[in-house]
């Protein structure tokens, strides 16, 4: 057995162990998975630059790479994945507030009271949610895009998203294929969904975009 298959073994335990999932909301009579920076045994973020609450804007992400995750160790492996990355670039923590696999988890990333950086201008107007995969010509699994909508909720009914929010892609503030053809087909009949480009002040430090880059999984 080589030491990789050990180190993930072990890991898969430490998951079963403390991964304790908890409702995000409830929709349609359905509860949803959370995992918090510690069930999925990522760093503490080193970045605090606080959210001006509730927010006007949900942008919608994919990550391309990685790809989907349909297990809770393989979803959270690629949260600490993306975690390194952003570290390395020096972001101080996953650029997401939240991400979402193909199992139906909502991972925390930078939570809902700090700024992200996954949208350029948008960063300090948004919540940014990822939905693990490349959802360019596939569409997200049915309960990944449910507790995509119920995280949404939550943040609604915590006061973290405003009531009268705008639904946005990536792509209608950067230029980018995110968060892909075939997820934007579907979270355009969503809710509050906002076609075209947004309006943000001019005024807002623009920050960096996430880039489109392979990322190693452990």
């Amino acid at each position: 057995m080589t030491s990789f298959t050990v180190l993930s073994f072990v890991l898969m335990g430490v998951l079963s162990t403390h991964a304790s999932p908890r409702i995000v909301s409830k929709i349609s009579d359905r509860l949803y998975p959370f995992y918090s920076k510690a069930d999925w045994l990522g760093e503490p973020s080193q970045w605090s630059r606080p959210l001006n609450l509730p927010v006007p804007y949900v942008v919608l992400h994919h990550t391309y790479i990685p790809a989907a995750c349909f297990t809770v160790a393989d979803c959270s492996a690629k949260m600490r994945s993306m975690q390194r990355y952003h570290n390395s670039m020096g972001w101080g923590d996953i650029g997401y507030h939240f991400c979402v696999g193909s199992e139906g988890g909502a991972y925390e990333g930078r939570g809902w009271d700090i700024e992200g950086i996954h949208a350029t201008i948008a960063n300090k107007h948004s919540i940014g949610i990822c939905l693990i995969g490349d959802w360019r010509v596939d569409t997200p699994t049915p309960v990944q895009l449910e507790t995509t909508q119920a995280l949404i909720a939550e943040g609604v009914r915590l006061g973290k998203i405003s009531p009268n929010y705008k639904l946005i892609g990536h792509d209608q503030v950067s230029a980018t294929e995110c968060p892909g053809t075939a997820f934007t087909a579907e979270f355009s009949k969503w809710k509050n969904y906002a076609p075209g480009k947004p309006s943000f002040p001019t005024s807002a430090p623009v920050a960096p975009a996430v880039p489109t880059a392979e990322l190693l999984v452990d």
